[in-house]
């Protein structure tokens, strides 16, 4: 490609998730125009608000109030995401309810039956005293879960052969109560991807940065407003100031190349470069449906088109205002329901409990109506709460994630059709920092920042003539 001034350069990016909208500030950082194309009316993909006039905040108002299509954790070791909200203005302590980890897990009887929590001390003193003070767990429990975390420091977070989680706990011998209370619905929460299926690889280097990092990176960061105003819409502001467009409810079907550059739709304008930032099988529709790249993408869209997924389920019940939560966020064991957050005390939304159930599982085969009805049982004998729900809304998102299985070969973010890049948290090898490969992420909001910062960095190295 050409060696001019990346300042005189203009590049189209398809998407207006949480990868896009990292690719079109670190674009714009640059100097560079961008031109934003998002087929929906909200800006945020897999994690943007949803407006649901049938939940109200009941706090007198009566008026209703955004949802989230999805409730996603944020956790200090997202140094990527930060260092991005930081860059378009946003104030992160407005932005998130920020607290020490504090994982805790409560039994059918409603008692706590396992708490991990990290203390106010330096790495990595505050993971030490954590595993030592941890609840709910017999000496025998306690000191295998402490083996397998130093075991795992000690080589390195790293793995000589990939394997499931499920057999990576077997081979280090933790006990079954241990895995019900802890690494069950730690890797649902990570990965998204059942026991059985999750890539032992990618749970040790989620680890690796929260819980062997340093004490701020194990933070919890609880978003205090949508998932469209945390960081996408505060970067379409940053984007537009910097001369460049956002276009929403422009769905880019075809993409094209000629002398002039590439074309989005087959409209006038030209790009030097196109980010594609969608999910795998909406990018494999795209480059098979645009003839002038289909034949030298042709492997790439097979790829895409078979790229398995994982969904995420998100029951919203609206209570009475009193009603509350002990913690902004439980997790409940043994049960269909896995994370449960208090919105009122996140979002101002009192009485709205937020329940998220990842992967597939026995809740699959269930009906929204079905689904929140057993929700709902289960808060009210494990936690508590009323047996009257004054409204509901269940949000599917049958490909939330991708299922972050062993040894799954990811694409890079340049493709064979030079100009035409992918960024994704599924794409591979994401963004270095400081200096070195921080290995794989699973599908979460960082993994798609650091997706579309490497896809940017490549965009800019390429139009400066530098090739890796």
């Amino acid at each position: 490609m050409s060696s001019l001034n990346p300042t005189s350069k203009h590049v189209a990016i398809i998407g207006g998730g949480y990868a896009g909208m990292a690719a079109a500030v670190e674009l714009a950082a640059a100097g560079v125009q961008v031109t934003v194309f998002e087929a929906g009316k909200v800006l945020g993909g897999r994690a943007r608000r949803v407006e649901r006039a049938s939940l109200s905040s009941h706090s007198g108002e009566n008026r209703p109030q955004p949802l989230d299509n999805g409730q996603h954790l944020v956790i200090g070791a997202y140094s990527e995401l930060l260092r991005l909200m930081r860059e378009c203005g946003v104030d992160l302590n407005a932005a998130f309810l920020r607290q020490p980890m504090r994982l805790e897990t409560v039994s059918h009887n409603g008692e706590p039956n396992f708490l991990l929590a990290c203390p106010k001390l330096p790495a990595p003193l505050h993971l030490a005293v954590a595993l030592i003070r941890a609840k709910g767990l017999t000496w025998s429990e306690r000191w295998a879960l402490i083996r397998a975390i130093q075991v795992a420091k000690w080589r390195g977070w790293r793995l000589k052969h990939d394997t499931t989680v499920a057999e990576w706990l077997l081979e280090q011998r933790q006990p079954a109560g241990l895995i019900s209370r802890f690494w069950t619905p730690l890797t649902l929460a990570a990965l998204n991807t059942p026991l059985e299926l999750a890539s032992a690889q990618v749970l040790l280097n989620v680890l690796r940065d929260s819980l062997g990092g340093s004490r701020a990176a194990s933070d919890l960061l609880l978003p205090k407003v949508d998932f469209s105003a945390l960081f996408t819409e505060p970067a379409a502001s940053y984007v537009t100031k910097k001369g460049g467009y956002i276009q929403l409810g422009i769905r880019a079907k075809k993409v094209g190349l000629d002398t002039a550059g590439w074309y989005i739709n087959g409209l006038p304008e030209r790009f030097d470069a196109v980010v594609c930032a969608v999910a795998p099988h909406q990018a494999s529709k795209l480059l098979s449906d645009s003839t002038s790249i289909a034949a030298a993408t042709e492997i790439l869209s097979r790829q895409l088109a078979a790229w398995p997924y994982q969904p995420i389920v998100t029951v919203y019940l609206q209570y009475e205002a009193n009603v509350s939560l002990p913690q902004p966020m439980l997790g409940l064991s043994d049960a269909i329901s896995q994370w449960v957050f208090d919105r009122g005390v996140t979002h101002t939304c009192p009485g709205l409990i937020a329940v998220v159930i990842s992967a597939q599982g026995v809740h699959s085969g269930l009906s929204h109506d079905d689904l929140a009805l057993a929700v709902q049982e289960e808060l009210h004998q494990r936690l508590g709460l009323p047996d009257l729900v004054l409204q509901q809304q269940v949000i599917t998102e049958k490909r939330a994630t991708f299922a972050c299985t062993p040894n799954l070969v990811r694409p890079a973010n340049r493709t064979a059709s030079a100009g035409f890049y992918l960024a994704g948290d599924y794409t591979a090898g994401l963004a270095a920092m400081s200096g070195k490969d921080r290995g794989e992420y699973p599908a979460t909001l960082e993994g798609a920042v650091r997706s579309g910062v490497k896809a940017a960095n490549a965009v800019l190295q390429d139009f400066k003539g530098i090739s890796l």
